[in-house]
């Protein structure tokens, strides 16, 4: 059985308005998000320059947008665990250090495609 509420073309709407609300708050209340969004606008430039096809774009650009998502399923999970309480409990922990894990493994990413893309424009 489906939710009640707006469907259709107001539905889609509805939900759009929601991003952007989530947006805001990442911007208004994480250091990290934007940090990593600014990372995005200096980032995306430079990948048109460095890349030779669009396939290197692609690779380029990828993993910068997977590193922003992570930090917003991060600061989400961030939000939700300090929600139910501020005191140490085990799973709250580990949720925590999961979602900063998250993030942590996309920098990864996002410096080791960067390095091999950069290292075949430098050295071939």
């Amino acid at each position: 059985m489906a939710k009640p509420g707006k469907t259709g073309i107001a539905r889609i709407l509805k939900a759009t308005q929601y991003s952007w609300q989530g947006l805001r708050a990442a911007w208004k209340h994480e250091a990290s998000f934007r940090q990593e969004l600014i990372l995005v606008i200096v980032g995306v430039p430079l990948a048109f320059w460095f890349a030779e096809n669009k396939f290197e774009l692609l690779w380029l650009i990828l993993p910068l947008f997977i590193l922003v998502i992570a930090e917003l399923v991060n600061s989400a999970l961030e939000a939700v665990v300090d929600r139910i309480g501020h005191e140490y409990h085990e799973l709250s922990g580990r949720a925590k250090d999961i979602g900063s894990a998250i993030v942590l493994v996309s920098i990864l990413l996002l410096v080791t495609i960067w390095s091999i893309v950069l290292y075949y424009h430098v050295a071939f």
